[in-house]
């Protein structure tokens, strides 16, 4: 089914559509939800949550991009649940791990003025993405927005895993002198 057409199904509130999005979109966002966690008890929790925000969600809205528009929603749905787990427990884990590569890039949060400087941060880094080779560009994305590991990039890719590390390592240089050359104080 189309996502036009499973769209449609939730403006007239048609249980199917809740259907449809799991058959065609499950494994997606469990992937995503999975590489956030690595638990899959709060994976198909926050994929459960998706589709709640989604049918509450549409109406009113009519995302032109489903796929990429549920995505967002189970990742942001994963990362408050990996924040929720890691006040309860204070573990360490591979999310911790892949905002600590991004540590060195991107600035930390500060003030009231934050929400309008995180939009001007995420617009710069668009336009830093925008601009790499469509190879870099996935390897980036794969990592720190799938969350996936360097062997499932590299597999993915078709490439060594010393390939993926040495281009996420030029990357984020890049995307740090980038941001400096912005004026965005790291």
């Amino acid at each position: 089914m189309e996502d036009a057409e499973i769209i449609d199904l939730y403006w007239a509130r048609d249980q199917r559509a809740i259907d449809e999005t799991h058959g065609k979109y499950g494994g997606f966002l469990a992937g995503i939800a999975w590489n956030i966690l690595r638990s899959h008890g709060d994976a198909e929790e926050c994929v459960n949550d998706t589709y709640l925000r989604t049918w509450n969600a549409i109406p009113p809205a009519r995302p032109s991009a489903f796929r990429a528009w549920l995505g967002r929603i189970v990742r942001n749905l994963s990362l408050d649940r990996w924040k929720q787990n890691r006040t309860a427990k204070r573990g360490g884990d591979g999310m911790e791990v892949l905002l600590g590569e991004l540590g060195d890039c991107v600035p930390t949060p500060r003030g009231t003025e934050k929400a309008l400087e995180d939009q001007e941060i995420a617009a710069l880094i668009s336009d830093f993405l925008r601009r790499l080779s469509k190879e870099h560009r996935a390897i980036f994305l794969r990592r720190y927005w799938y969350g996936q590991s360097v062997a499932e990039i590299a597999e993915a890719l078709g490439c060594g895993q010393g390939k993926v590390k040495s281009a996420l390592f030029r990357t984020r240089k890049a995307l740090r002198t980038y941001l400096e050359q912005e004026e965005v104080l790291l």
